[in-house]
């Protein structure tokens, strides 16, 4: 059978996987029977199928309410984590069989490692997988069991990640231990370099310490990144969080994904922090429409947007200073 033939005869089940999934990504939310609605053309036996397996596959969450079966999706970005579920369905999810541009370790060395999901991190420790479970589909589960908890998964035995996904062998659990315990004892030492900043009352404070703190933004990344310093009352750094990763798009960067980890720090105050891979800190019309909306947004759940700083090789600028 030649490809042309190939490429037909999976071009139809795609495109139905394509008409069920796509309208349901963009509710983070919805029960049975706003799904039979959204997709009232498509089969009902498919549609509960699709949902089942998506089920299984730990992409959504099923549980019940009053008002009928619900789901959930557990991923970030539904739309884009369909349409590579939908891809895994048609060529299969073994490494080999992806493109080559959306193999993890190849956007590793093309994108740098920030760029990578924690799926996809995970996957490249797992290396290889088993017999019906592939490293990318043992990542995916281990990282959706632990979404909300990941330090958890320090602490985590052979036999729980084993329970997770098979893919988990002994030798793939002590590569992930081997990762995760380098990576912070890297961070305690990167911290106990760091001189203490105890407030952040200026607009030169806070460029020296985001300057200092996302060195590696401005230096190593490939892409954008939006990333968000958390302060208390007085205006001593809580912590950081990266927020999202891409050109940043004031319709992207949605306030309620900058003051979720704020409101669970219980900051009084918040910095944002992108990077300019470009090296030209220069801020965009793009970087000050999005800190004008989330400055509003802050004011309406009592959180300080104290700055926007960018970061870049060639020097660090505040927004507020710029104008």
């Amino acid at each position: 059978m030649s490809m042309g033939a190939v490429g037909t005869m999976e071009d139809p089940r795609r495109q139905r996987l394509t008409n069920v999934l796509q309208p349901l990504a963009r509710y983070e939310r919805f029960t049975r029977d706003e799904a039979a609605e959204l997709v009232a053309d498509a089969d009902p036996g498919f549609v509960t199928r699709t949902l089942n397996e998506m089920v299984r596959d730990q992409m959504l969450e099923q549980y019940q309410l009053a008002s009928g079966e619900s789901y959930r999706w557990t991923v970030r970005d539904p739309d884009k984590e369909v349409q590579l579920w939908i891809d895994r369905q048609i060529c299969g999810d073994q490494v080999k069989q992806m493109p080559v541009n959306e193999r993890p370790r190849e956007r590793l060395l093309n994108e740098g490692v920030a760029a990578l999901s924690n799926a996809e991190l995970l996957a490249i420790l797992i290396r290889v997988g088993v017999r019906n479970e592939s490293a990318t589909t043992g990542g995916r589960k281990v990282a959706n069991r632990f979404a909300e908890d990941l330090m958890a998964l320090r602490t985590s035995s052979h036999e729980d990640l084993r329970q997770i996904s098979p893919a988990v062998t002994k030798p793939s659990y002590c590569q992930i231990m081997a990762g995760i315990e380098l990576g912070r004892r890297v961070a305690a030492e990167e911290a106990n370099r760091e001189p203490e900043i105890d407030r952040i009352t200026s607009t030169t404070e806070a460029i020296a310490f985001c300057s200092r703190r996302f060195a590696h933004l401005a230096g190593d990344a490939v892409q954008e990144e939006f990333h968000i310093v958390t302060l208390d009352t007085k205006h001593q750094p809580l912590r950081t969080h990266r927020i999202t990763v891409g050109t940043l798009d004031a319709s992207l960067v949605h306030p309620r994904e900058v003051f979720r980890p704020a409101i669970r720090d219980a900051a009084a105050a918040v910095l944002l922090v992108h990077n300019h891979p470009s090296g030209d800190p220069t801020p965009s019309r793009e970087d000050h429409a999005v800190t004008d909306r989330l400055t509003e947004a802050g004011k309406l759940i009592g959180i300080t947007v104290l700055d926007h700083i960018v970061v870049a090789r060639r020097a660090s600028v505040s927004l507020r200073e710029s104008g």
